[in-house]
């Protein structure tokens, strides 16, 4: 029994009343028992974005990906001699060629044609004495080296891409989040007018454009613009209706602010990990349109190249040198792979009821 108890019931006994003093009291250690759980501690939410991303070994893979193919796209065209537009008629449909490894009898320039009197092994460079030439993914039916071409493409591919998605992220968010919050009349027409565009085929509106104005980079950037921003409007509008009727949406209308700084400011930042997956989503989309406009003559004009276009002429010699096609398609089969990677991981990392507990 403490002192001060004692005292207490002395004093209670005597009939006397007792004023407790700080010595009759003694401190009590709980630190242990107001110990914090490490699951729950509070930390910076992108810091928690990347912890779980990093922890899935397919996202990981996917953004290594993304930036070797990007880093060749920007060094490759530049790693040797050749321009994406240099035609060496002489040294036409040179098979590949890399002096590390034609030592060990691969990639040494050799290629089996296929004739009338069966297979027949040929190298050019012998041929020709070209002993000092190297074609490191080799060269095309007019002498252009595939190697420059292949990464000059990649930039094309992935500037028309990665800029049409941003511009499609701009006007389908905005579209959406206005449709969303103001609601009545104004959701009604301009769900409306989005049903009418998305009711047009998007091949047609592209093609029909692409022939009316001069084919290039931005041309291909504005009709990819009109087309790929449906998607991201449907997304923009379905979580402003979740979130127009939050407490903190009530609370800034109640203080007084205006409908743009309520949509921009206060919304826009909690639907932000939805955004930027519709995004990372939507550039392998931009990448295969553009490749199939390419592919189909309606891309980037000649001497500039795409990942599309040179399918497009790799196919045309595809049953007498093959390997003109592979350099292209496996760049263009790794970027759309690697994208949907990417996408998938921050679909999980950004989403709060993934995360585990």
């Amino acid at each position: 029994m403490g002192k001060g108890k004692k005292k207490v019931i002395a004093a209670a006994e005597t009939g006397t009343a007792y004023v407790p003093v700080e010595t009759d009291f003694q401190w009590k250690n709980n630190s242990g028992e107001l110990a914090i759980d490490e699951n729950f501690a509070s930390q910076n939410f992108w810091k928690d974005v990347c912890i779980r991303y990093f922890r899935k070994i397919s996202a990981v893979i996917g953004l290594v990906l993304i930036i070797i193919i990007s880093v060749f796209a920007v060094i490759g065209p530049g790693m040797n001699e050749f321009g994406y537009s240099d035609q060496y008629l002489s040294q036409k449909n040179f098979a590949p060629r890399i002096a590390a490894l034609e030592k060990y009898g691969i990639f040494d320039g050799g290629e089996s044609m296929k004739t009338t009197t069966g297979n027949r092994e040929v190298n050019y460079y012998e041929e020709k004495g070209l002993d000092d030439l190297y074609y490191w993914f080799g060269s095309d039916n007019f002498g252009r080296d595939i190697w420059t071409r292949t990464w000059s493409g990649a930039r094309v591919s992935l500037i028309i891409a990665v800029a049409a998605a941003i511009i499609d992220m701009v006007i389908g968010m905005s579209y959406g989040l206005i449709s969303g919050y103001f609601g009545g009349k104004v959701d009604m027409l301009m769900q409306r007018f989005l049903e009418i565009a998305n009711g047009i085929p998007r091949l047609v509106i592209v093609t029909l454009l692409l022939l009316v104005l001069e084919p290039g980079m931005l041309t291909i950037i504005f009709a990819l613009m009109l087309t790929e921003w449906v998607g991201m409007s449907r997304i923009a509008r379905a979580e402003m209706l979740k979130l127009k009727e939050q407490e903190f949406v009530l609370a800034s209308r109640t203080l007084g602010a205006g409908s743009f700084f309520i949509i921009f400011k206060e919304v826009l930042p909690n639907i932000i990990g939805p955004i930027i997956t519709q995004v990372m989503f939507s550039i392998p989309t931009a990448i295969f349109t553009e490749a199939f406009l390419s592919f189909v003559g309606l891309g980037i004009p000649v001497p500039r190249c795409s990942l599309g276009s040179l399918i497009s002429e790799g196919f045309n010699s595809f049953t007498t040198h093959p390997y003109q096609i592979i350099p292209p398609i496996v760049v263009m089969a790794l970027l759309m792979l690697s994208f949907n990677l990417v996408a998938d991981g921050l679909r999980e990392a950004l989403d709060p009821k993934m995360k585990e507990m």
